[in-house]
Parts: C-alpha cells; sequence; structure tokens
C-alpha cells in the first residue's frame, strides 16, 4: 500500500455518512482501504454479488464532494451498459437527494452529473472514444474493466492530469477471469494496487458477526450450482484456467482485439446455432485479405423467436426496412455475406430464411475435424499472428439477463475459457456439452473455410474472385 503524501489528508467517509445510507457500513476493512487509498491504479476484483461497483462509486462520490470542482470519468467498455446497472446505483443508492444540480435528463441519455460545488462526473462509453480521451480527469471509474484491453487501460490512465485534486486516481472493477489477463498480471507487475473483495465483505449478505442473512443463502444458493472454472471465478473469487481445456492455444490478451472499422471489401460469414431455452447465437465473421476471421458482431439470446432475432440482427446492420417490414441494404453497414451456417434445425432454418430473404446451408457437423480447424486457426501463422480473432465486447446487446442471474456465459468469449473436454471420456475424445453454444458457431464457420467451399451468388453477395463485393445491395 502506497503512503499518502506528506502534509496531506486522506479521503475518508464518516460514520454519519455511512449511518445516513451512504455505502453499506465503514465496518469492512476493504470500505476503510478504498477511501483512504491515493494510489494512482487501484483494482478491486472478486466473485459477483460482492458489492465492487458500488463501493467504487462511494468513493467518486466522496472525491466530488471533497474536491470541489473536480472531474471525474465513469466508463464501462459499452455506454448503454451502463443505464441499467451503475447509473441506478449511483442514483438511486449512492447520491443523496440535493447533491446535484437539477435537470430533466434520462438515464439512458445521461452524459453526466453536475454537482452543485462544481464537481462533475462525466459518463461514457469506450465504443465512443473520442469523448473520453478528448478530455482532462481527476480520476476515473472503470466498471468492469476485464471487458477491455490493457492499450484503452493505458489510455484511460493518461488522461487522469485535471488538477483540481491532490492525487489523481483510476478505479476499476472486474470479475476474476484467466491468469493471462492483463489486468491480473499489471497487479502482478505493480502497475497497479489488487483489492480483493469477498461476500463477507457485503453486508447484504453477511452480518458483522459473519453470519449469513436470507439474501446470502439466496444468493450464494445460485451460486453454489455453478461448476468448474466459472464456480472458482465467480463464487470463489479465483483468477484461473479450466483443467483440459479444449481450445489451449486461446490466449485472451491476443485474440480479444479491440474493435476496428472493418473495410467493406472483406468477405463476410453467418453462423448461427439456434436455442431457446440455451441461447441463440449468431456471429458475423469477416475475413481479411490474409484470411484471418474476426468475429466482430453476435447476438447470444434465449427465450426469444427465430423470426425475432433475424430482424433484430438485420436491425443491428441497419439492414431492416422499418416501414415496409423487410431486408433493405442499401444504406447497410455490411455487405451481404458469403455463406450463412445454421445449425440442421429445417423449421428454425426455414424461418430465418424468410425473414432474411437469404439461403441458408446446413452447418459441416464434423466436430472433431472443426475443432481442430480453430486450434490451427488460433496458432500463430508464418506472419506470427493467428488467423483467428474476436472483436472486444462482440455483442451488440445488453447481457441476456436471465444468462446473467444463472452466472452463464454471455457471449462466446465467455465460454471459450470454460470449454473442456468431457471429463467421462478420454481426453480429446469428446467436448463436454455443456455452455458451448458460441463454441459450436464457432466451428461451423471455421471448418467451412477449411472445406473451401464459396457460393456468393446464391446469397445476392455479387462478390468477384477476390471475395469483394463487386456493387450496392438493393
Amino acid at each position: 500500500m502506497s503512503e499518502p503524501a506528506a502534509g496531506t489528508t486522506p479521503t475518508t467517509i464518516t460514520k454519519a455518512e455511512a449511518e445516513q445510507g451512504r455505502y453499506f457500513d465503514a465496518r469492512p476493512s476493504i470500505v476503510r482501504e478504498l477511501m483512504s487509498a491515493r494510489d494512482r491504479r487501484i483494482l478491486i476484483d472478486g466473485p459477483l454479488g460482492t458489492g465492487k461497483s458500488r463501493l467504487l462509486l462511494e468513493k467518486l462520490r466522496a472525491c466530488c464532494l471533497k474536491y470541489p470542482g473536480c472531474r471525474w470519468l465513469l466508463l464501462r467498455s459499452v455506454r448503454k451498459w451502463l443505464t441499467n446497472s451503475a447509473l441506478v446505483t449511483l442514483e438511486e443508492k449512492v447520491l443523496e437527494p440535493g447533491l446535484l444540480v437539477p435537470d430533466r435528463i434520462r438515464r439512458e441519455n445521461r452524459s453526466e452529473y453536475r454537482f452543485r460545488n462544481g464537481s462533475i462526473i462525466v459518463v461514457a462509453g469506450l465504443d465512443d472514444p473520442q469523448g473520453v480521451f478528448s478530455a482532462e480527469y481527476d480520476g476515473a471509474v472503470l466498471i468492469e474493466g476485464i471487458e477491455i484491453d490493457q492499450d484503452t487501460g493505458e489510455k484511460v490512465d493518461g488522461r487522469l492530469r485535471y488538477g483540481r485534486m491532490p492525487y489523481q486516481q483510476f478505479l476499476i472493477d472486474c470479475n476474476p477471469g484467466p491468469p493471462t489477463h492483463w489486468l491480473k498480471r499489471a497487479a502482478e507487475t505493480g502497475w497497479l494496487r489488487r483489492l480483493p473483495m469477498r461476500h463477507r465483505d457485503n453486508p447484504a449478505l453477511f452480518l458483522p458477526d459473519g453470519t449469513m442473512t436470507r439474501m446470502g443463502r439466496e444468493y450464494l444458493g445460485r451460486l453454489d450450482g455453478l461448476t468448474g472454472v466459472r464456480r472458482r471465478r465467480l463464487r470463489d473469487g479465483e483468477w484461473v484456467q479450466a483443467e483440459g481445456v479444449v481450445f489451449e492455444g486461446w490466449d485472451s490478451t491476443v485474440h480479444l482485439v479491440a474493435p476496428f472499422p472493418i473495410p467493406r471489401h472483406w468477405r463476410r460469414y453467418w453462423s448461427i446455432d439456434f436455442g431457446f431455452t440455451n441461447p441463440f447465437v449468431w456471429q458475423w465473421w469477416a475475413e481479411d485479405d490474409d484470411g484471418r476471421l474476426y468475429l466482430y458482431r453476435e447476438i447470444y439470446l434465449t427465450r426469444r423467436l427465430v423470426s425475432d432475432h433475424a430482424v433484430a440482427g438485420l436491425r443491428a446492420m441497419h439492414a431492416w426496412d422499418e416501414t415496409l417490414q423487410q431486408p433493405c441494404w442499401v444504406d447497410a453497414d455490411d455487405p451481404r455475406p458469403a455463406a450463412v451456417l445454421c445449425d440442421h434445425d429445417a423449421e428454425d432454418r426455414a424461418t430465418f430464411e424468410r425473414v432474411v430473404k437469404m439461403p441458408t446451408e446446413p452447418a459441416p457437423k464434423a466436430v472433431d475435424a472443426g475443432l481442430q480447424d480453430v486450434a490451427d486457426r488460433l496458432k500463430p501463422a508464418d506472419d506470427g499472428k493467428p488467423r483467428l480473432f474476436v472483436f472486444l465486447n462482440a455483442r451488440c446487446h445488453e447481457p441476456d439477463p436471465e444468462l446473467l442471474q444463472n452466472a452463464k456465459p454471455t457471449c462466446t468469449a465467455d465460454e471459450v475459457d470454460s470449454y473442456i473436454w468431457d471429463p467421462a471420456c478420454k481426453k480429446g475424445e469428446r467436448p463436454l456439452k455443456q455452455d458451448d453454444h458460441g463454441m459450436d458457431a464457432l466451428r461451423y464457420v471455421s471448418r467451412h473455410k477449411a472445406e473451401g467451399k464459396f457460393r456468393p451468388a446464391e446469397y445476392g453477395a455479387d462478390y468477384d474472385d477476390g471475395g469483394h463485393p463487386a456493387g450496392v445491395f438493393g
């Protein structure tokens, strides 16, 4: 722990503030540690439900009141994901009436909170980096830091130089991930200070004498249903890698990449794994001029009809005419795909084709070959780069609430680290059929590419021999 600068007093939260409804209370030691800490960078990590975000928001509020005129960033990888999570907590549990300059701005449209003393909290998403990196701040709170890469984190840190506070501070929270993640490594190298948080630190779950509350019993009872690496991360708070993982070549620091504008001439593929109780997964893939595949958009949702997914996907591409209620590709963000690969449910395929007005083809189902195709793509090629990447936050919607509640994967990238060989079989014989819906779709597109099939005319894609769209699609 770094010491406060000589001649200064650490920021604290008073007993009166705690009793008036600010943070649960000041009894957990991690509360006192964070409120007094002046370290440049701090990571609060721990399992689901410990109150990590709430604690960081309390520190943010305390600083805004203690240092009039200071500027803070409240960030997440995607701005809209703050609306129903951190902003609800901030407004309903952290900020008491009378602190802010009154306004009529709706939560989903809010870009800042203005305190009566001149302090400002700027609300932003890293999906609009220009809005973040064009100004200076005293501090930043990053929610779910595991969603961003190291380069982005360092850029945020570089904007903390406004100077209205005697120190600048970058506060990050996250659930544990693989031990190779850059945040874990940053803590080990001393770039940031790590403060682990546990369920016992949340007074809503545990009383001061260690007795579990009714809410605690119910909540932890749900988490006790987790198994394997997800239990160890989300229930026990460990940074671990699954044993017997199928894709040993996966490295989130390499294969997860920051989004970038995709050239329109790159060939596109859709890969779809149907589901209702289990997630429906629709992956959008782009292939660059060197044959590398990029997963740049996906739908990963339960309990919706195939027809609704089809419309939502076209809307995500701006390829849906709201007046005519049919596809329209004139102003679409993407060209049409060179292939639409679906699992073999005939009824769901027919429904999807009817809405998108394009043919589909049954996905290659050779499991062993598909797994090998993916594994080969994860390896560095002759140029030192792998041939498969996934955009950070490729999912084009908020996480599925049912999947969140049950601590299930909410996107394809969530599945990779816990996709393991079936322990009931010999290693390498068969993957465990559990939380593998994105993995199935990943396998489909990799096998399709390995088989070398290319029939773009069937889809109206009108590519030339090099895979380039030859015109505007009507």
